[in-house]
């Protein structure tokens, strides 16, 4: 079992992991699309002290974008697979702030929050939470952006700001 841990544990570094890092032990391992520069030993070090010895401390945000669509099945499920390109979307399209997580294993996050700001005007709050039950903890957000205009989505965890996404509204 231990192998099997540090197995996905690697496969999770070198973002070719599956859902949470879970992985079936006959499978063989699908080819990378694009090559994946590996991570030093001592990220792959910090990593697993985080994940295992760092209860308490809270999520790190790895990635977040808008999305139009995530995978429901197959070897992109729970990805964001069409991301909300610089040209925009129209008003009242249906979008979605996708999140990928590192939380510690066990706990659970409950005070991230996402913002949808028109301007400098917040028009929608959302709650977010999160667990530690594998490498990645993804989550999205439906948002509405009703009207033509510039938004930003922005994530927070209490009054931080963990990261802010710009998104021209037609």
């Amino acid at each position: 079992m231990k192998s099997l841990i540090n197995g996905s544990v690697l496969c999770a570094v070198l973002g070719v992991a599956t859902v949470a890092g879970a992985q079936d032990a006959a499978a063989p391992a699908a080819p990378a699309a694009e090559a994946v520069k590996a991570p030093s030993a001592d990220a792959v070090k910090d990593t697993w002290n985080y994940f295992y010895k760092g209860q308490g401390q809270g999520p790190v945000l790895v990635e977040a974008k808008l999305c139009t669509e995530v995978a429901k099945e197959g070897a992109n499920k729970f990805e964001c697979i069409t991301e909300v390109g610089p040209e925009g979307v129209k008003a009242g399209t249906s979008v979605m702030l996708w999140q990928s997580y590192l939380v510690p294993q066990g706990d659970s996050i409950d005070d991230l929050t996402v913002q949808v700001k028109q301007g400098a005007t917040v028009r929608e709050t959302k709650d977010v939470k999160v667990k530690g039950e594998g490498w990645r903890a993804r989550q999205w957000t439906g948002v509405k952006l009703a009207k033509p205009g510039a938004w930003t989505v922005v994530i927070m965890r209490g009054d931080k700001v963990l990261k802010e996404v710009p998104v021209k509204v037609l």
